[in-house]
């Protein structure tokens, strides 16, 4: 009985870690920083949803992935011609995006061009309603988030925390307000100055000569 007790034990063990691996974890990422880390990066409306085959894996088992046909209204970041389809896993478990089909809701997606140019997303891309974007936001995109590509946006986990280079900002929203996506995610961008530094800057306008000429914001 003893020796059934510890085998059934450990196969539970087993099972709860393989399902621990099959989960989906993804760290938050500013928002300037998955559109620095994205492919792709549009606002569209989803339109239709299906799922297909995408060949086979090394058993000979197909693969399945959700294809969304969307109609895209602006390209902030990506190849020249639109994007017509998007596709991800089929479920949240392997990082898998569900997104509304009925064509009312806008999103602005971003994720990674596959080597044939179509578009894949996952749980770790920043997908978000386009009506729950603040105003900097929206315009950050056309801009002022790709000025700031050179540098690195670093997670506060903890107090205290600093930065460990120049071109390092410090994005502290989870801990001095206790929420991931505060103000310095709907409202600032890290851009590159003058010297090579980087630094947060506040505001709808592109920023000031005097600025990026290392003026203290």
């Amino acid at each position: 009985m003893p020796n059934l007790f510890l085998y059934t034990l450990t196969v539970l063990i087993l099972w709860r870690a393989d399902q621990l691996v099959d989960a989906c974890s993804c760290a938050p990422v500013h928002p300037q920083q998955a559109f620095c880390n994205a492919d792709i990066v549009i606002r569209a409306k989803v339109v239709g949803e299906k799922e297909v085959d995408t060949g086979n894996d090394i058993y000979g088992n197909p693969i399945k992935r959700i294809q969304y046909d969307v109609k895209q209204i602006k390209m902030f970041k990506g190849p020249d011609q639109d994007i017509q389809t998007i596709f991800t896993a089929p479920v949240s478990a392997v990082c898998g995006v569900t997104l509304d089909t009925s064509g009312k809701k806008e999103y602005l997606i971003s994720g990674k061009a596959e080597a044939d140019g179509k578009m894949h997303v996952t749980l770790c891309d920043y997908i978000t309603p386009w009506e729950s974007m603040s105003s900097t936001q929206k315009k950050s995109l056309t801009q002022r988030y790709q000025m700031g590509c050179e540098c690195k946006i670093v997670r506060c986990p903890s107090l205290p925390c600093a930065i460990s280079a120049p071109e390092e900002c410090l994005w502290t929203d989870l801990m001095m307000e206790k929420q991931v996506y505060g103000s310095q995610a709907n409202e600032y961008a890290c851009v590159k100055r003058g010297d090579g530094s980087c630094s947060w800057y506040r505001g709808v306008a592109p920023p000031k000569k005097e600025f990026l000429d290392i003026e203290d914001p």
